[in-house]
């Protein structure tokens, strides 16, 4: 199977993946305390399903399908958040980034919406894509979640990470790269909520412990620099099937990746097929520090959005916080 049949195939098992958790009925993420603070709570199942389908493929690094995991499911927990499904980025659908006033215009365009979605593919030139790249402060990025809109600009800027393999050799760049890349956003994107998720196998607690110790201890403080992150997220990861190993270079495959993001031609029966039989993933959520874990990063990242915003933006996202709090 080609790399570029393994990422479309991969969509079409996200795609169908994230349609079965809305069927199951999207709940409002925030959840009143005992102290009645609004607390988030994270949609772990579809995560768990997400990190499954790599494994399932046999998709390695270079593919881009084990970073696509988590960032589809970024995307998906800020569109429970109550955030315009249109702005966030990677969107549910083909293509995953569309400006929003280019998706109310294709929606409201009928019989012509075949020929501008024709035109556009055309055109590219940053109106649509596979992937998200901005201009920094001293050069482009690719950026793998993000929320944005012509009116706003950028609004959410979130780089995700995974490490599978060769915790000795891999640990460091990985996040070394990344305080390149926060400054750089950072600073043209003041206002901008900007995250780092972090995708970890949890080999590393048994086969690097020292290693381990070091990388959770070195996140945490990446999540308080001033002119950095304004949060940081580990996803510890549990494989009862481990994954291919990461590739010799210690990338994870997001900007060598194809580009193809369609599953026009992905047979629906093979995805039914594969989604009952996706190896099982859990997510050790006590070996991380509350500072780091998902529901502490989605939080800080929402809140964030919504305190550096006029209050009749984000209205829904507003509206959903403010329930759980009542």
């Amino acid at each position: 199977m080609s790399k570029a049949t393994v990422r479309a195939l991969g969509w079409g098992l996200f795609d169908a993946i994230i349609a079965r958790s809305a069927e199951r009925g999207l709940t409002n993420p925030w959840q009143r305390l005992p102290n009645g603070q609004p607390h988030f709570e994270p949609d772990y199942r579809t995560l768990m399903e997400l990190l499954g389908v790599p494994i399932f493929l046999r998709a390695s690094s270079q593919s881009g399908v084990p970073a696509l995991a988590l960032d589809v499911w970024i995307a998906h927990e800020l569109r429970r958040a109550g955030l315009d499904s249109d702005a966030v980025w990677p969107r549910s659908e083909a293509p995953r980034v569309l400006p929003g006033p280019i998706a109310r215009l294709l929606d409201g365009a009928g019989r012509d919406r075949a020929l501008i979605e024709r035109r556009l593919r055309i055109i590219g030139g940053g109106i649509t894509g596979a992937s998200a790249e901005v201009l920094g402060k001293n050069y482009r990025k690719q950026v793998d979640v993000v929320v944005s809109d012509w009116s706003t600009g950028p609004e959410i800027l979130i780089s995700t990470k995974r490490m599978d393999s060769s915790f000795g050799k891999n640990a460091a760049n990985r996040v070394e790269e990344s305080y390149g890349d926060a400054k750089n956003l950072r600073l043209r994107y003041p206002q901008a909520a900007l995250g780092f998720v972090y995708g970890l196998n949890s080999m590393i607690l048994t086969q690097e412990p020292l290693k381990a110790d070091w990388l959770i201890d070195l996140l945490g403080k990446l999540g308080r620099e001033d002119d950095a992150y304004h949060a940081v997220c580990l996803v510890l990861m549990d494989f009862s099937q481990q994954p291919p190993p990461d590739s010799s270079d210690g990338g994870d495959g997001d900007e060598a990746a194809p580009t193809a993001d369609v599953v026009d031609d992905v047979d629906e029966d093979e995805v039914a097929a594969a989604l009952d039989s996706l190896p099982e993933v859990a997510i050790l959520r006590d070996r991380v520090p509350v500072a780091l874990r998902p529901e502490t990063f989605l939080a800080t990242i929402l809140n964030r959005v919504l305190d550096n915003t006029p209050i009749d933006y984000h209205r829904e996202a507003r509206r959903l916080r403010d329930a759980a709090a009542e």
